[in-house]
């Protein structure tokens, strides 16, 4: 028996190696639940996932053997929740159908909430419930009809315990291995071959029975993939993009731009404040679990908008783990550079003095600073003191609450990010592994997935194809990372299809001025929320740490934004959750 959601986008080329090979029964039907059925049967699991492009999420029962194996896709587009409640073995793709067990009354983990509160996601295998955890991308787990009946004390490690078995089918560090010994030798080659891999991606996944359009911002990722798909179309493409009166976070005018040059069919809309806030009371039930990128808010006005005329849209998600395109890949190992060469006790004489400056005031200097400038500043400047090596400065980088305890009373220590794969690897080929295996599967395609499935819109990441990713693994450092900015190679590749003037931009993100809001219309929701006699009441942040922060924003002195939206996130979560059934309830097996 086979549950399976998702989509294999090769299927009927599967279909044909089947039939070639005389191993299909008689087809019923088209569908690629079929296709995996049949190819399973003749090629078992791990075979079928290996042969297999898309994005998916399956539990397949094994009747003869009474196992029941989970899998989930290679980079997590798609999620999977497994664990237990009581006696009970429970798998699904949403946290709250695993609620809805009569029985269900797993405490919050609070080692997860402080994670979450340090990151702004909980990070897998993690959920945030107690013996409930997140499948990892491109793995198998196995779990016989005995193991279901207890707990682990841990989740699932590889290997096989206690009649659980979690297999990796596909690994991303493998991958980058393989690319790191056999470096593609120039950039004409390598434009090429991401040109190939990345087309073919596009027109996979463009194929479709329902209406199918793109997402612009008229960045570089975002472009790249609407310039491929107009390419490959024979028909003008549809383009979504939204925009915002705020100076500073609106892309809108540059998607119309880009829009313009390649001939989509463009729709753009223009949201008010007030459409943007009426979003956040539906947060904690889209997102099921606590999650605070607050970018989730434009992706769902984004993701409604192109559902009143497609079903289907493509993303640029994935550019910037693959390419370095994030500011911190080119920052941060800069940062270090220039501070390792001076003592620790220096450093903190020059860090502790400046990084207590307001946020204001380094917004305030002239230039044109992307959202966030200033509270950026004052982390780094903070970490200057602190670093012994450079895995110091990037978890600083990602921990909202560094250099301080956690603010979850009861929680453990928040374990940083595992750079150690690549021990030996310039620090952005690190910080890019980091990313893609897990900022990437646990922040932004569960902001993407939840966002959009929220109005019933299927998106897909060519980026994310794995025959991209192994292209790109291909790709030295030094042709994505040049003169001081990221994405090199991809930038190259897209102005072989548009010129260079229309992306000569900072990168800004898809970002909202939630920070000023909650200083001004969103001040009283929030202030219900961090009330100190709330927090104490419910019991899972000191409140006086939060106050300290609260403060600290409101006055201008900090910019706590990500800090204070992880909190306010899981308050209106735990507002949300209705309580746990009192009804006793035994099932049998």
């Amino acid at each position: 028996m086979l549950v399976f959601n998702g989509e294999i986008y090769n299927h009927l080329a599967i279909r044909a190696q089947l039939d070639t090979a005389g191993l299909a029964t008689s087809w019923r039907g088209h569908s690629d639940t079929e296709t995996l059925v049949a190819a399973i049967a003749a090629w078992g699991l791990e075979e079928t996932l290996k042969r297999s492009v898309g994005m998916f999420a399956i539990a397949l029962w094994d009747r003869r053997e009474r196992v029941l194996h989970l899998a989930r896709d290679r980079f997590g587009e798609k999620p999977l929740y497994y664990g237990w409640v009581g006696d009970d073995f429970l798998f699904g793709s949403e946290l709250k159908s695993l609620r809805a067990h009569p029985g269900f009354a797993n405490p919050v983990d609070r080692d997860a909430l402080a994670a979450f509160a340090a990151r702004t996601y909980v990070p897998a295998p993690q959920s945030i419930y107690r013996d409930i955890y997140k499948l990892e991308p491109g793995c198998i787990l196995s779990v016989t009809s005995e193991a279901v009946r207890t707990a682990p004390s841990a989740p699932p490690a590889e290997g096989r315990r206690d009649g659980l078995t979690l297999t990796r089918y596909w690994s991303y560090r493998d991958v980058l291995a393989a690319g790191a010994a056999d470096p593609i030798g120039s950039e004409s080659d390598a434009i090429a071959a991401l040109d190939e891999a990345l087309g073919q991606a596009i027109a996979g996944q463009a194929m479709a029975d329902v209406p199918v359009g793109a997402f612009l911002s008229g960045g570089i990722d975002s472009s790249t993939v609407v310039a491929l798909y107009q390419r490959h179309s024979s028909t003008p493409v549809r383009t979504f993009s939204i925009g915002f009166v705020e100076a500073g976070f609106n892309e809108a005018e540059y998607a119309k731009e880009v829009a313009r040059h390649f001939g989509t069919v463009h729709h753009e809309r223009y949201v008010t404040a007030a459409e943007t806030q009426e979003v956040i009371p539906l947060l904690p039930a889209m997102y099921d679990e606590p999650f605070a990128d607050s970018s989730q808010i434009p992706t769902h006005l984004v993701s409604r908008f192109a559902r009143e005329q497609v079903t289907v849209a493509l993303s640029g998600d994935g550019g910037d783990e693959l390419f370095a395109g994030y500011n911190r890949h080119v920052d941060a190992p800069r940062l270090w550079e220039r501070l390792s060469l001076l003592p620790r006790p220096v450093r903190a004489a020059i860090g502790r003095p400046l990084g207590g400056l307001p946020s204001r005031w380094w917004n305030a200097l002239p230039g044109d600073h992307p959202p966030q400038f200033g509270a950026k500043v004052q982390k780094a400047l903070r970490v200057a003191g602190h670093a012994r090596r450079f895995d110091d400065v990037y978890a600083s980088f990602l921990d909202e609450w560094s250099l301080q305890r956690s603010p979850v009373i009861g929680a453990g220590a928040v374990a940083g990010p595992d750079l150690s794969p690549f021990a030996d690897a310039p620090a952005a080929v690190r910080m890019m592994y980091a990313d893609a295996t897990s900022y990437l599967p646990d922040d932004i395609l569960v902001k993407v997935d939840r966002a959009a499935m929220a109005v019933s819109l299927e998106t897909r990441v060519p980026f994310l194809d794995h025959r991209v990713a192994a292209v790109a693994a291909h790709i030295p450092l030094s042709m994505k990372i040049r003169d001081g900015r990221g994405k090199h190679v991809l930038r190259e590749l897209l102005y072989t299809q548009a010129p260079r003037a229309l992306f000569e931009r900072p990168k800004t993100g898809f970002a909202i001025p939630i920070g000023q809001w909650l200083r001004g219309p969103l001040r009283p929701w929030a202030e219900e929320l961090l009330a100190p006699s709330r927090l104490a009441s419910d019991g899972y942040f000191d409140p006086a740490m939060v106050q300290s922060r609260w403060r600290d924003h409101l006055s201008g002195r900090r910019d706590s934004t990500p800090a204070l939206w992880a909190v306010l996130m899981f308050q209106a979560w735990l507002a949300e959750q209705a309580p746990p059934a009192a009804t006793a309830w035994k099932a049998t097996s």
